[in-house]
């Protein structure tokens, strides 16, 4: 009877070893390793050219987060065609400016974003289980606690070098001879999602289209008016990528209505490709990640008939 005491603790002691090492991981190392995942899509026109698109999402930008800023600066190197910013950009007031001067290489190229709740909302402490509810919201969507953030600040911040605001409309963007017209909404999770209604475009000379759809939370009413909008890409972000990964298990939540199985990468919805950003940041309540580091994504677009329609690499 001792001796199964003895390796009962001793298993106990191995397991909160081992929880506390995940811990350590998940809130000081893997928070920090900022990554930059690479797709390739087989989507344009015939006769296009290759374009680079620069996914970025979830910041939740703090001033004193040099890394993070560092990161962000970093991506300019990339050179990409055209940048879209999916939302949850900062995490407080202070961090709009810093975050429009680190991203402002990024704002002089053509780019186009969307808001998320914590672009509108300060957050605020919240308790994690209640993500493993069927719906994690608050019935009143924003909490007591939550003090309003200057959204219209950080709209003309993201905006003023020609970034094009999607809060429940459209846009059209010139790229080399490639019309990207985009249809975008505001943040799903606090269901203020508006479809925007069709524009009467003209048909460019070249026949060169690409339609894009572009969403911070990625909730399934969304996607599927995304694809019934005829969109051939959809960009989302807000899932962190479930921000904790077990192997084997994957994301244990999306915090939306979206499948765990999707919380991160290259899938399809629908016949339609999607890219669901996990993001670059977390909440500075739950600042940890695990087995699903921060990136951004690089989605180099070719035209169709080289091959297989889409790769991840």
């Amino acid at each position: 009877m001792r001796a199964i005491t003895a390796a009962a603790a001793a298993v106990g002691l191995v397991g909160a070893g081992a929880a506390a090492g995940a811990h350590i991981w998940a809130r000081h190392v893997e928070i920090h390793c900022y990554t930059v995942r690479e797709v390739e899509l087989d989507i344009l026109p015939p006769g296009a050219r290759t374009q680079r698109v620069l996914h970025i999402s979830d910041i939740h930008l703090l001033p004193e987060q040099e890394r993070k800023l560092a990161f962000l600066r970093h991506l300019a190197s990339l050179r990409p065609h055209l940048v879209i910013d999916t939302g949850d950009n900062v995490a407080s007031a202070a961090a709009v400016p810093v975050l429009a001067r680190a991203l402002e290489p990024l704002l002089r190229r053509p780019g186009a974003f969307v808001m998320g709740s914590n672009d509108m909302y300060e957050p605020g402490p919240k308790n994690p289980l209640r993500y493993f509810l069927p719906d994690p919201r608050p019935a009143s969507m924003t909490e007591e606690r939550d003090l309003e953030l200057p959204t219209p600040l950080l709209a003309r911040r993201l905006s003023e070098f020609g970034w094009k605001d999607l809060t429940n409309t459209r846009a059209t963007i010139e790229l080399g001879g490639l019309q990207v017209r985009l249809a975008g909404v505001d943040d799903p999770h606090l269901e203020r999602d508006q479809f925007p209604a069709p524009l009467a475009t003209a048909e460019p000379e070249h026949g060169m289209v690409l339609n894009l759809g572009v969403a911070h939370a990625p909730y399934r009413r969304v996607l599927d008016a995304f694809v019934a909008d005829g969109s051939e890409l959809i960009l989302a972000g807000h899932t962190h990528g479930g921000q904790l990964r077990l192997p084997g298990v994957g994301a244990l939540v999306t915090n939306c209505d979206l499948p765990r199985s999707q919380a991160r990468g290259l899938s399809d919805w629908d016949g339609v490709p999607l890219n669901v950003s996990a993001g670059l940041g977390a909440s500075p309540y739950s600042n940890y990640r695990l087995f699903t580091p921060p990136e951004a994504t690089l989605l180099t677009l070719r035209p169709r008939g080289r091959g297989r329609a889409s790769k991840q690499v």
